[in-house]
């Protein structure tokens, strides 16, 4: 059993299938307190769901795309077992998740968009660098971004890390902190070899639940 906050019909706004028609599944419940987090609504509450009823709600939209996010998905134990059923159905599966918690144990035929947490989420502590290892081509590393020391940050991360010889690496403006067109001018200075991307959906339809 999961506990679900809601699914819903969109375009995905971030990363590379930005643009994309997408039924979004959105879990309940989250370890962390990012200091600009957009979904604290998902933190608590939610109804409980089966993964069979999941399917059957996924099932009536008419995308191939399915993005499972939260709060943080995987602090629900049956979530590995959700994304193999998406994928088992022929769904091309996206995993939004924060980094915190273990990856390995993933379906690997889903696309991880694992964000890494800069010191201005507060929660910078909390990122699970073991999880680097279990990255795949096909997955994505994201870097909200609150300041120039975040990016500065995110600049020597990827550097230490070799991040971007592991998977695409994308940072974007935390909205209201940090100026799009002063992240895109760091980028281009830096010569950083990462995507820059700003949220389309908020882009289109403002902070709006469900969208």
């Amino acid at each position: 059993m999961l506990r679900l906050t809601e699914i819903f019909f969109s375009l995905q706004g971030e990363a590379s299938r930005a643009g994309l028609p997408t039924v979004f599944v959105r879990l309940t419940g989250c370890p962390l307190r990012c200091t600009w987090c957009d979904t604290t609504y998902s933190f608590t509450g939610g109804e409980p769901a089966t993964v069979e009823s999941i399917l059957g709600e996924v099932k009536k939209y008419p995308a191939r795309q399915v993005c499972v996010t939260g709060g943080e998905p995987l602090s629900q134990k049956e979530c590995p077992a959700l994304l193999t059923a998406l994928c088992d159905a022929g769904y091309d599966v996206s995993l939004e998740t924060s980094g915190a918690l273990d990856i390995a144990g993933v379906d690997p035929r889903v696309s991880c968009i694992m964000d890494l947490k800069a010191p201005g989420s507060g929660e910078a502590d909390k990122n699970l660098w073991a999880n680097l290892e279990h990255l795949k081509a096909r997955d994505e590393v994201k870097i909200v971004i609150a300041s120039r020391a975040d990016y500065e940050w995110a600049r020597d991360t990827l550097r230490e890390h070799r991040l971007n010889e592991r998977c695409p690496v994308l940072l974007s403006p935390a909205q209201g902190l940090v100026e799009p067109r002063d992240l895109a001018e760091w980028i281009l200075a830096d010569g950083l070899d990462v995507r820059f991307q700003m949220q389309l959906h908020k882009l289109l339809w403002g902070n709006m639940q469900g969208k």
